[in-house]
């Protein structure tokens, strides 16, 4: 392709962007282009973490947060009470007796599959909501849950619940806000350890408190600015609990894709939580 001599004065250029996207360029006189609303919008989509392979990664990385492990399918089977007061947390992304979500899967697979080994404990865990009771879940509840972990049709249930709940919402939020691959991570990841509410401790709150200080993208801010924004406003609210008050996946993760300026959140990936590495080469 001809190079284009700065001292042409050219109104505008069709170009191809990242995964073949046309926008339109335009430029100044002295040859410099400057993106127009729409090339931004593309450059801020062109990852998205919707993505399967991404989405893996996703999962990967999470996992090495909640289960110190980068193999998240094996956490279909995970479950214990990890006094924080949600009763038992369980599940690939930490699914609690105490918050509801644990009920909806259940309530989901026995839809699905009436009868199952967990129907008889709907009842339990709808009086249990809302509190860290584990009053008619034991003591043979963790053993079928194990058991139902097998089930195609349970983990497609704990798929969904994650979806719906965790993944779809912030994903769709991050990219409303302008935020690439990496921050509709975070994003993510701040979702699943808070919860979706708007309180000052849950994800609402977390990003309210972030849009005090630093626009979003989608607001003609920086990218990083308002994602260091949001990562303090998510460290502070971590430390008004105990059983979050190990800040590293803020610090010693997210952060430092961060600070790369990896906003695409592309391997390869070298983090630490809790004092422990992880890599993901590809």
């Amino acid at each position: 392709m001809p190079r284009i001599s700065a001292r042409w004065t050219i109104p505008a250029l069709v170009v191809l962007l990242a995964g073949g996207v046309p926008a339109l360029v335009a430029f100044t006189g002295d040859g410099h282009a400057s993106g127009t609303p729409a090339v931004l919008s593309a450059r801020a989509t062109a990852v998205d973490l919707a993505d399967p392979h991404e989405k893996d990664i996703a999962m990967q990385v999470v996992s090495s947060a909640e289960n110190s492990s980068l193999d998240w399918r094996a956490q279909y089977k995970y479950i214990e009470d990890i006094g924080d007061g949600r009763g038992y947390t369980a599940g690939i992304i930490g699914f609690c007796s105490g918050t509801g979500d644990m009920l909806e899967i259940v309530q989901a697979y026995t839809d699905a599959e009436p009868g199952n080994v967990l129907a008889e404990y709907l009842p339990a865990l709808r009086a249990v909501n809302g509190t860290d009771s584990h009053e008619g879940l034991d003591p043979g509840f963790p053993a079928d849950w194990r058991e139902a972990a097998a089930d195609p049709a349970f983990q497609r249930a704990q798929d969904d619940e994650r979806d719906s709940m965790y993944f779809d919402p912030a994903v769709r939020q991050a990219k409303s806000d302008g935020l690439r691959a990496l921050g509709q991570f975070i994003y993510y990841d701040a979702m699943v350890m808070h919860g979706p509410g708007d309180d000052a401790d849950s994800f609402g709150g977390i990003r309210a408190a972030a849009l005090a200080k630093a626009e979003p993208p989608a607001q003609g801010g920086g990218e990083v600015a308002y994602l260091n924004a949001f990562l303090d406003a998510r460290k502070a609210a971590m430390k008004r609990e105990e059983a979050h008050s190990d800040t590293s996946r803020v610090d010693t993760e997210q952060r430092v894709f961060l600070n790369d300026g990896n906003l695409d959140f592309t391997p390869p990936l070298t983090w630490k939580v809790y004092g422990d590495g992880y890599t993901i080469s590809e």
